[in-house]
């Protein structure tokens, strides 16, 4: 009998945030019953708000090649098993997790493992990235993979595999879970019915990563695909979907045809949908319980700036009022600190939340992503506060670090003013509220709101901590 080729597939914690829930700082100096409490935190976001599967991974395990075994390695769970035999690692790697990356990467290669790069990091600057892997794959690696598969069966490895043309969604491609451990997850009914999107934020990579041009699956696979999620696992579906109301037509006629199923559904939306009542009553009548939406900005001149166009600003608020009077709890992102944004703002954002009763409001700062057109605007600007040239250097993290400064309002100005907005939004007051006040899922919105209380808390920390070393650095290059 011959043996199977056995192939790991990787995906990478953050350092900090929903991953990781911890400062960026020592945490040492911090008392036993505090360690303890953070650690203990760590864990239950883990395993009830956050933890959702890798989805891209997920389409990689399904691609099945004679003679190869696949496994997902979720490093927020476990360590990687080095003490298993691998014929080759694939890892997916988000730029903010690159270091990480190419240091894992090393790791193995060192072993004498092969190590295939491929995400969104590499597609956008493979040049930095070859030097760690032993191939790459560039762009979205649907039918990439059976062909790297293909070359590992027959030892002919290329150095790197990439394809003329995104995949043509329409084609059916089953997604299985059978990588997955059910138990780790919120839920791992993970749907994604297309991609690519028609909005040109400056501030998002993903018309940069998947075109403007939406693609979309057939319905008949997409509920099929619900069917067969359903039987292994009956928690809630959540539609990754960015904005799963960008073609009206489509979305409206995916939700009728899911609607007699009778599943839960979250997913992602723009607040456009308010004024679209045939599908907001679709998304209702299929199981709708809570959407997240991307507001930004109420400022006109802060979504001006950054090309946020999708509704007009004096839409907003009804928008939300009439997704939520359907029955719908929302998540409504915010980012303080855009280019129209002053010290005015934080009240007006206070006003709004207060107004449309936000389940859930996001308050977020800016991430200069790199290869975003905002990235490059501010490094021209000479506003980043990391070495642009060093791609490493940028990192996620929950609103803990500042990575460029405000146009309108000075550095220390900006995080004591953030610090105060997520102060008043958050805590355990305004937690029980809005979890009592929900339309929907009102245990989960409490919950969001307590960890949110927990997690802005650490942001606060940690602004302050740079705010030091910054003016400490400050005065140090002025004495010398």
């Amino acid at each position: 009998m011959t043996t199977k080729k056995q192939v790991a597939l990787v995906f990478l914690p953050s350092d900090s945030g929903v991953d990781g829930a911890r400062s960026l700082y020592d945490e040492g100096s911090d008392s036993g019953p505090v360690r303890w409490f953070n650690g203990a935190v760590r864990n239950l976001i883990k395993k009830t708000q956050f933890a959702i599967p890798p989805l891209a991974l997920m389409i990689l395990a399904s691609v099945e090649v004679p003679g190869i075994e696949q496994t997902i390695c979720d490093l927020r769970f476990e360590p990687f098993p080095f003490d298993r035999s691998w014929d080759l690692v694939g890892i997916s790697v988000q730029t903010g997790m690159a270091s990480k990356a190419f240091g894992l990467a090393g790791e193995l290669r060192s072993r004498g493992i092969p190590v295939v790069l491929g995400g969104p990091h590499v597609t956008m600057f493979p040049d930095s990235c070859r030097p760690h892997a032993d191939a790459l794959a560039l762009g979205e690696a649907d039918d990439l993979w059976k062909e790297v598969l293909s070359d590992l069966a027959s030892g002919s490895l290329k150095p790197e595999y990439r394809t003329d043309a995104p995949p043509d969604l329409s084609i059916s491609r089953p997604v299985g879970k059978a990588s997955l451990k059910n138990n780790r997850y919120f839920t791992t009914n993970l749907i994604q019915t297309g991609r690519g999107c028609p909005y040109r934020c400056d501030f998002c990579n993903v018309h940069v990563l998947n075109g403007h041009v939406l693609r979309q699956r057939r319905i008949s696979d997409l509920v099929e695909e619900v069917l067969r999620f359903r039987e292994d696992d009956r928690r809630i579906f959540f539609f990754v979907d960015d904005s799963i109301n960008a073609d009206p037509s489509f979305a409206l006629e995916l939700f009728d045809s899911l609607a007699p199923l009778g599943i839960r559904w979250f997913g992602q939306a723009t607040t456009a949908l308010g004024q679209q009542p045939r599908l907001l009553d679709a998304f209702a009548r299929s199981g709708c319980q809570a959407l997240l939406v991307g507001i930004e900005s109420i400022e006109p001149s802060s979504r001006d700036a950054h090309r946020k166009t999708q509704n007009r600003t004096e839409e907003l608020a009804g928008n939300i009022k009439a997704i939520r009077q359907s029955g719908i709890s929302l998540y409504g992102s915010f980012i303080y600190g855009l280019d129209g944004d002053t010290l005015g703002t934080p009240a007006a954002i206070l006003d709004f939340i207060a107004d449309t009763r936000l389940d859930v409001p996001g308050i977020n700062i800016l991430r200069p992503n790199p290869g975003t057109k905002v990235f490059d605007r501010l490094r021209e600007e000479g506003r980043l506060l990391f070495d642009p040239d060093d791609l490493s250097s940028f990192r996620y993290t929950f609103g803990q670090e500042m990575l460029y400064r405000p146009k309108n309002i000075p550095l220390p100005d900006f995080i004591e003013s953030y610090s105060e907005l997520t102060r008043r939004v958050f805590n355990v007051g305004n937690a029980i509220r809005r979890g009592m006040d929900a339309p929907s899922i009102k245990p989960a919105v409490l919950l969001f709101n307590l960890f949110y209380s927990h997690l802005y808390n650490l942001s606060r920390h940690d602004l302050r901590r740079q705010l030091e070393r910054v003016t400490a650095d400050k005065i140090h290059f002025e004495r010398t």
